[in-house]
């Protein structure tokens, strides 16, 4: 039953008023509520529970409700009771839920009509309880799934079936949860069960022990990944130095070729210089003694 937008039941947390409520997550508002009547008078959740008191009066071989004249103090006070508990509810409940109960003059029938609204007939209540059973007995921790995730999941299912009176020992609780955790776990589950009573250990000081856990876990799994990633950056290093080393040999033989090449066009030039010079020096000389070198003989 959806609620109008802009109402829930996290308007007025308090120890003085009752969570509001207007349709919304009706299981938390039920365990909610009851707690809050209860904590205030507990004759008063009697009244809820069980109905309010009708003074009566045996007329003869009947019993007969009295007329007003006719109470005694204390039956004004005992009726009182089912007034409280209507205030309570009434309190509680939004705009739209008021106008649908208001015309209700005992509060069993106030919260057994919102009991049936929201839960459904006793087939419904009995299919929800067995969904939420099988999910109890196959829950899991999911991968990837951190231990404050798990425990939230965890409740809202173990909630649930304290909704409908399914009530599971804390004991029993505390072993759920140990055994739904993954094989990663095993050595931390083994050292808490023989460290620790399960039969008296509360679920508040397991999700420590395992938050503790995987704080130590996460924080050994960051170490080695920054040590990795060190190893990393030195192979990316040596490979770069590498490469750098490679490009630079390439470089000195790609230069000693042009030095080679450079000498061997000197040394060409060189030997051309060389005989022009040889043919120069034989003409002076011939020029000088007078004679052809075809006469000469």
């Amino acid at each position: 039953m959806a609620s109008n937008s802009g109402s829930n039941i996290y308007e007025s947390q308090s120890i003085t008023k009752p969570s509001f409520f207007n349709g919304d997550n009706y299981p938390y508002w039920k365990n909610s509520m009851m707690l809050f009547i209860k904590s205030n008078d507990y004759q008063v959740w009697d009244v809820v529970e069980d109905g309010s008191f009708i003074p009566i009066k045996r007329e003869g071989d009947r019993l007969i409700p009295k007329v007003k004249m006719e109470m005694t103090d204390d039956d004004r006070r005992r009726m009182q009771v089912n007034d409280k508990a209507l205030h309570m509810l009434f309190c509680a409940l939004g705009p739209d839920m008021y106008s649908k109960m208001s015309s209700y003059t005992s509060a069993k029938e106030v919260w057994d009509t919102l009991e049936t609204t929201y839960e459904g007939t006793n087939d419904v209540k009995e299919t929800k309880i067995g969904l939420l059973n099988l999910s109890y007995e196959n829950f899991k921790m999911e991968p990837d799934e951190n231990v404050t995730k798990m425990f939230d999941r965890f409740s809202v299912i173990v909630n649930g079936l304290k909704g409908f009176g399914e009530i599971i020992p804390e004991d029993k609780l505390v072993r759920k949860l140990l055994y739904s955790l993954p094989e990663s776990w095993d050595s931390k589950r083994t050292a808490i069960i023989e460290a620790k009573d399960l039969k008296t250990l509360k679920l508040d000081a397991l999700m420590g022990s395992l938050l503790t856990h995987e704080i130590m876990k996460q924080g050994r799994e960051d170490e080695k990944k920054r040590e990795e990633n060190k190893l990393e950056k030195k192979e990316v290093e040596k490979k770069k130095i590498g490469i750098a080393l490679k490009d630079s040999q390439e470089e000195s033989d790609s230069s000693g070729e042009e030095d080679d090449e450079e000498m061997a066009m000197l040394a060409k030039r060189f030997t051309r210089f060389m005989k022009s010079q040889r043919g120069r020096r034989f003409q002076r000389k011939v020029d000088f003694v007078g004679v052809s070198p075809k006469t000469s003989h």
